[in-house]
């Protein structure tokens, strides 16, 4: 059932991230013994060593360069069988910043593991922010036969640009060159180590919480989870060339969520705002950015809202019948670890 066996080579990219040091420690957890764990010079690797000295019986090496490099990128893909991708410049503002630390990357590493010829399995990790879902009508499940942005430029965030980007690279070097992939879209991944709320549920500006989401089924994934399926995508065999969403069970609404957050967290202002009154706001701060040539960015739209804020529903069918994967941590037990870590970090601040 496994496209690698515990001794053969496993390199993660962003592995001291979010997501990617729960990658790593899941596939330890596993018995894989060989791990190549790639970062940034600047990246913190403490938690990375402290995972890898509870498994003294494996060979985790750390290898820090810039993916950017050729050169950096032939050392990391060297003899590697499986390629988990998770580094992503997810700070980058710049649509130029995010395409280089998405999109060139991402070329890069893939022109080194065809150099090997040793590759088996190729997992980019994308995200839900690729999705349009423009013409799909209100409620109706956003799965993974919806379409992605076809000018991803204009809904304003470079980093749906970028992923969008990379997937259309990695998706042409499975047709021109064969190389074997899946591709995985995460919800909103959330957990201990990410306070802040997602802007699907609402915006902290002008001094007060402007909630967005309302009753809107919000795609939380908790990290945990998502690290799993992400494992399950680079070892489970006859799931190549599959986009994988991954969602939890028991999504709660936006509304349910925030009441949970103040009641466990904090208290503070919000202002709930109507779907049709956001939408008329996103259709005039688009329009006014046109009229003013720029002079107010788009970053407000139409496309926006339909990604963020528009009634849809969320299927984590295919991933269960694929991968045969399970949330192992409930929605429950989730909350309870992040608002927790959320509690403690204000306390520490």
């Amino acid at each position: 059932m496994c496209s690698a066996q515990e001794d053969d080579l496993i390199l993660i990219t962003g592995a001291t991230g979010f997501i990617g040091l729960r990658v790593v420690e899941n596939l330890l957890d596993r018995g894989f013994r060989k791990l190549r764990c790639f970062a940034r010079p600047s990246s913190d690797a403490a938690r990375l060593e402290a995972v890898a000295k509870r498994h003294h019986q494996a060979q985790v090496d750390v290898l820090t360069g810039n993916l950017l490099s050729p050169e950096d990128c032939n050392a990391a893909a060297k003899d590697a069988a499986v390629i988990f991708h998770l580094a992503a410049g997810t700070g980058q503002k710049s649509f130029p910043d995010a395409f280089m630390n998405s999109v060139v990357t991402t070329r890069n590493l893939l022109e080194a593991a065809l150099r090997q010829q040793c590759l088996r399995r190729f997992v980019s990790v994308s995200s839900f922010a690729v999705y349009s879902n423009t013409q799909k009508p209100k409620r109706r499940l956003l799965d993974e036969s919806c379409p992605v942005e076809a000018r991803p430029e204009l809904r304003g965030e470079a980093y749906c640009f970028a992923k969008v980007k990379q997937d259309e690279i990695v998706s042409e070097y499975g047709k021109r060159f064969g190389t074997p992939y899946v591709i995985v879209r995460p919800g909103y991944v959330y957990g201990p180590g990410k306070p802040a709320i997602t802007s699907r549920v609402g915006i902290d500006t002008f001094g007060i919480f402007l909630h967005l989401g309302g009753s809107n089924k919000i795609p939380f994934t908790y990290v945990d989870n998502c690290a799993e399926a992400i494992a399950l995508a680079g070892l489970k065999k006859g799931v190549d060339r599959e986009v994988l969403n991954v969602v939890d069970d028991d999504l709660p609404s936006s509304r349910q969520f925030l009441r949970l957050y103040k009641r466990n967290v904090r208290r503070f202002r919000s202002l709930y705002v109507p779907h049709f009154l956001s939408y008329l706001l996103c259709y005039l701060w688009e329009k006014y950015s046109g009229w003013s040539e720029g002079q107010l960015e788009p970053v407000f739209n139409r496309k926006r809202w339909h990604a963020h804020w528009k009634k849809t529903g969320y299927s984590n069918d295919k991933l269960k019948a694929r991968l045969g994967w399970m949330p192992r941590v409930s929605m429950a037990e989730g909350f309870k670890r992040y608002f927790e870590s959320c509690r403690d970090g204000k306390r520490n601040a």
